[in-house]
């Protein structure tokens, strides 16, 4: 199978990422206060027959996770020059969840988003731009790593794309950097709104591009009159920013106005983001109707 098309199952289910946090209790816990949430999000994932999974994402917010992590960051503010870590910072959940399933995806968040989530107290940076391709470096080794212990693909989140706020020639720049030093197939992630990125997006080198389409249909007719130049999409059809669970029937019937656009063998299922605000019976009943969902679309090819 070629790098584009990594999994050959028709209309494979993935997640985008996070996962509620689960406390647990005695000595591991004691340890590692969130070991128990990795655990749970593997095997909630599983059990609800999810395809390629993700460790969880439970270590904190999208941004801190990383960057409280590089050399040159202090809290919120950049104080010198950006650094790569001093070891592995994901590795560790993720080489759990391939000790439990054979298909993992690694998950980091782009350094555009990183860049836009701090603030700049040093002359070393002129501004954000600057700031992201040092953070591209710095990602470097954590996508190497990641790579080395058995990951599937590499997911890159960039919800900053669709705000209209960064600068996606140097994102596409900064995104580069790290697809230039893997092997592996690349996912890019970008939540909201397409409307006015969608032709610089599709400018970037990954392999597939995962969009939110529940809340935002409007990107499927966006889409329907691109080319997406052999690469898969990640078609986001559960609401991950509600506690209303979908019936089974309901997301079957986005995935068919999906697939009435692509082809059915370039599309990942998935939900429209992470689920980490959402509660744990809530997101694994998402996850479970999404796949049943999947299956009956998939039955009736």
């Amino acid at each position: 199978m070629s790098k584009d098309y990594f999994i050959d199952k028709v209309l494979a289910t993935t997640v985008v990422g996070s996962y509620p946090v689960v406390k647990g209790s005695g000595l591991r816990s004691f340890f590692d206060p969130l070991h128990t949430s990795v655990e749970t999000a593997v095997a909630d994932q599983i059990s609800a027959g999810i395809d390629i999974i993700s460790d969880g994402q439970v270590r904190g917010d999208m941004i801190q996770v990383f960057t409280s992590k590089l050399p040159g960051i202090k809290g919120q503010d950049v104080i010198g020059t950006v650094q790569p870590a001093s070891g592995p910072i994901t590795v560790g959940d993720t080489k759990y969840a391939i000790t439990r399933f054979p298909k993992v995806k690694g998950i980091i968040t782009g350094p555009t988003t990183l860049a836009h989530g701090l603030h700049i107290n040093t002359p070393m940076y002129r501004n954000r731009e600057e700031l992201a391709l040092d953070l591209a470096a710095a990602l470097v080794p954590e996508v190497k790593a990641l790579e080395a212990a058995g990951i599937t693909l590499l997911q890159i989140d960039e919800p900053i794309f669709s705000t209209g706020m960064a600068d996606l020639t140097i994102g596409k720049q900064a995104i580069g950097q790290i697809t230039a030093a893997l092997r592996i197939p690349t996912c890019m992630h970008v939540c909201g709104n397409l409307g006015n990125v969608l032709d610089e997006i599709l400018k970037f080198g990954v392999n597939v591009l995962d969009f939110e389409f529940s809340n935002n249909m409007a990107n499927l007719d966006l889409l329907s009159r691109r080319d997406l130049a052999g690469r898969m999409i990640g078609y986001g059809c559960v609401d991950s920013s509600s506690d209303k669970v979908e019936s089974v029937a309901e997301i079957k019937k986005r995935i068919e106005k999906g697939i009435e656009i692509f082809d059915p063998r370039i599309i990942l299922i998935d939900p429209d983001c992470g689920m980490r605000m959402r509660s744990r019976d809530v997101a694994y009943a998402k996850l479970k109707h999404m796949v049943e969902a999947a299956k009956m679309v998939r039955i009736g090819l």
